[in-house]
């Protein structure tokens, strides 16, 4: 297991832009360095986060505004909250700044990069899809979107479905491993009903359809602990990205229109990109991992493809929201 070093993703508005900084009165009072010039490249950032935090006047509700973050609460509640509880005076873009300012002063927090070998492991998880119309009421409905991700080589499969159940979840864990060509000896998955009846640390309870069907495939599923996510980062950032990248702002007129489009999408691009963590090819980490996959069971040539996923020809044109 490796260490991924600490790193700011992407790039904050400029302080400056927005509320004029001369109606900030903890700048003056304080006579503290205007925002806009910087950190000096010899000042730490997080030196300069401390600076920033002890000159600002938000600074005597730090413990409460510490205590807002660590429950998930964003800046605008504890703006909201210092100003009808703590008699707060001051503007929120000063509590958006001291906010920033005071995780800079805590430092990022460096995250565990998982390495797994060839054909070892397999994350699963839901995510939300695109607006498709539903055939029979004819309104735009959100779907779901499974995603399973290789560990070794991130090679993801992306389904689309109108609802979860045990009996999709189970399908779609099949149709997954249909179109990867064989199957992984572990499956990472979350603690939702469809695949975990009962989580446990030791002995966790698995939904018994969703048992069978990895026992037939040869897979052993390892639930990740409750309130525990980055065990199965790789799939979250699989759903994050094509959320964010195909799909966004997009609407289709069918189930397969949409699932046309995502696996053209997934060839095209995801399969072709380098990988920020990796800095290797997908399609060509999952040519070294092909052949490690256990072999699929043998079939009958009498059993009918389920009828909820649809084929991957060219895809449909799709239109923006």
């Amino acid at each position: 297991m490796g260490i991924r070093p600490p790193r700011r993703w992407g790039k904050s508005k400029p302080a400056n832009e927005g509320t004029p900084e001369a109606s900030e009165p903890e700048a003056e009072a304080a006579g503290a360095k205007p925002a806009n010039e910087g950190t000096p490249d010899s000042m730490p950032r997080s030196r300069a986060g401390v600076r920033h935090v002890s000159a600002s006047i938000v600074a005597p509700y730090v413990e409460l505004v510490r205590q807002r973050l660590e429950v998930g609460r964003n800046g605008r509640a504890i703006y909201e909250e210092l100003v009808d509880t703590q008699g707060y005076t001051g503007s929120y873009i000063s509590v958006r700044r001291f906010i920033r300012a005071l995780r800079d002063s805590q430092g990022p927090e460096a995250k565990a990069v998982i390495h797994t070998a060839p054909g070892e492991e397999a994350q699963v998880d839901y995510g939300e899809g695109p607006m498709v119309r539903h055939p029979e009421t004819g309104k735009y409905r959100r779907t779901r979107m499974f995603v399973m991700t290789l560990g070794y080589s991130r090679k993801s499969v992306r389904l689309l479905c109108w609802k979860s159940s045990s009996r999709a979840w189970a399908q779609l864990h099949e149709e997954s491993f249909r179109r990867l060509g064989g199957v992984t000896r572990t499956v990472v998955l979350d603690n939702l009903r469809e695949g975990v009846l009962s989580p446990d640390v030791y002995e966790p309870a698995l939904n018994p359809l969703f048992r069978d069907v990895l026992a037939h495939y040869g897979a052993t599923a390892l639930p990740a602990r409750v309130r525990h996510p980055d065990r199965k980062g790789k799939v979250e950032s699989a759903v994050g990205h094509a959320q964010r990248t195909p799909l966004k702002g997009l609407r289709f007129e069918s189930l397969e229109a949409a699932q046309a489009y995502l696996d053209a999408w997934e060839a095209k691009w995801a399969d072709t990109r380098i990988h920020g963590t990796t800095k290797r090819q997908v399609a060509a980490m999952f040519g070294e991992e092909r052949p490690w996959l256990l072999a699929l069971p043998v079939e009958s040539s009498r059993r009918k493809p389920r009828s909820s996923l649809h084929s991957t020809s060219s895809p449909p044109s799709s239109t923006t929201s």
